[in-house]
């Protein structure tokens, strides 16, 4: 009987879509985060008939025949590329990327990351750092006698010294872009990694090339719709639920032929 391993199927796919929607809400105040789609796709069909088969001897052909599908698959979990709210911190060294594009950062590996969360900081040597610890490429150092800093649109970053009027440039903060950001490869921490689906970073200064600006003392929100989690969440139980059904349905049944006598 399909019933029961089309019905597994349909729960397994539920509960993904769930532990997605799980995932949204779980990160609904992480700076920069974007939120996540369960895709599905039919499985593979049973060809018991096919159409187009020679039904009679004048040479008919039947117009559909008999395909039995079972069950559906996971697809992919996509993510929903869209602009989070900007929230005023006033932070030196807060930034939110304005369009599109990311930050790159540069790991212990030496392997480049990208991140749109700019909640950067400082660290002991003055060199400006992911919350993690990260760098940010190319690297920027911050005199320790330094006022404050500023950061444009275009990413160029300066620093303010009390001995002085006008301000030090220090260097320039880059935005990257991708053919397709939606093949990035997510390694937490915000942070993710190119891949070929992806295809190449292309590094350059922000305003240009499609890419978006620099907002100093704002951090971009996660772009996380609650109220359409909690939607889509309540979907993913009715769907859960009714497949479920169809298992309890395809007990009945087997239940039923082994009393037969």
């Amino acid at each position: 009987m399909r019933l029961l391993k089309i019905a597994a199927t349909g729960m397994a796919a539920q509960q993904m879509r769930v532990e997605t929607i799980a995932n949204n809400l779980a990160n609904m105040s992480t700076t920069g985060y974007n939120a996540r789609r369960a895709e599905f796709a039919d499985l593979h069909y049973q060809q018991v008939t096919r159409a187009g088969t020679v039904s009679a001897s004048d040479g008919s052909v039947l117009p559909t025949g008999v395909q039995l599908g079972l069950g559906v698959r996971p697809a992919a979990v996509t993510v929903q590329l869209s602009q989070g709210s900007l929230r005023a911190t006033g932070g030196d060294l807060d930034v939110a990327i304005e369009g599109q594009g990311y930050l790159e950062v540069t790991l212990p590996s030496g392997q480049s990351a990208y991140t749109r969360d700019g909640a950067l900081k400082r660290s002991a040597e003055g060199v400006i750092v992911t919350a993690e610890g990260f760098p940010v490429a190319p690297e920027i150092t911050i005199p320790d006698d330094a006022r404050s800093i500023a950061i444009n649109a275009e990413g160029e970053v300066f620093a303010f010294f009390d001995d002085t009027v006008e301000a030090q440039e220090l260097g320039q903060l880059n935005l990257v872009g991708f053919a397709n950001a939606k093949g990035l490869e997510a390694i937490g921490s915000n942070l993710f990694l190119e891949t070929e689906g992806s295809g190449p970073p292309n590094v350059t200064t922000a305003g240009q090339d499609g890419l978006g600006t620099l907002r100093h003392g704002f951090l971009e929100d996660s772009s996380v719709d609650p109220v359409r989690e909690i939607t889509e969440l309540i979907e993913a139980q009715r769907g859960y639920e009714l497949n479920a059904k169809v298992i309890t349905a395809a007990d009945q049944m087997l239940a039923a032929t082994t009393q037969v006598r």
